[in-house]
């Protein structure tokens, strides 16, 4: 899955660069809607082809940059953009990655970084999920977005059915929790979802990366 997120230039025409927090729940909430509705009973069949396709597999997931003229011409590739607390996001239907469109392919996966915010978000939206990533392990906002990515996907599943709808009606909010070490060790055994990165960028397999509730 490739995920597009608007980063601009700071004090540019296109407006501010998001904090990493708004980047996260932005990129978590977008994979969450898209799955929502490729899982739809009304969904395009080619888009729950898609997704099943996808999740037979590695759910691996890449962050590009995008600003200008190659931020506005991925919204018209098929997926869902999310627009949260200043960030930027177009989560893209998957395929494979041999068949990328250009305007994709030539997007950059490195400099996806991003100021962390003091305030926290302020309360949480009704119905979010919550994800809390790692504390000790070092990611590039690009990479601790794709990880709470994976936790939004892998809730979806794990959601009961009532909670699930809950959730995909009101918009499938995120609110990204920071903990210390030792809160996310003890989250490890509480957690409904635990992500453990396949290894292929930034950190070693198996890292345990991402965890969500509700």
């Amino acid at each position: 899955m490739q995920i597009v997120v608007h980063l601009p230039r700071a004090g540019s025409p296109e407006g501010e660069p998001p904090t990493r927090r708004a980047l996260l729940e932005a990129v978590a909430t977008a994979v969450g809607r898209l799955v929502d509705t490729a899982y739809a009973d009304d969904a395009d069949p080619a888009w729950g082809a898609a997704i099943r396709r996808y999740e037979d597999g590695w759910i691996r997931k890449v962050v590009r940059r995008a600003r200008g003229i190659h931020w506005r011409r991925v919204q018209d590739l098929p997926g869902v953009g999310v627009e949260h607390d200043g960030a930027g996001v177009r989560a893209l239907l998957p395929g494979p990655v041999g068949e990328l469109p250009d305007v994709v392919r030539k997007l950059q996966v490195g400099g996806t970084e991003a100021e962390p915010d003091d305030d926290g978000g302020g309360p949480p939206p009704p119905g979010a999920l919550a994800v809390a990533v790692n504390p000790a392990v070092t990611m590039t906002a690009g990479k601790a977005a794709a990880q709470a990515g994976h936790a939004a996907q892998l809730a979806w599943h794990a959601m009961p059915p009532a909670r699930r709808r809950e959730w995909a009606v009101a918009g499938c909010p995120v609110r990204v929790v920071r903990v210390t070490e030792g809160e996310w060790r003890a989250g490890l055994d509480h957690a409904a979802v635990v992500v453990r990165d396949g290894g292929l960028t930034e950190v070693t397999p198996g890292t345990t990366t991402a965890l969500a509730w509700w």
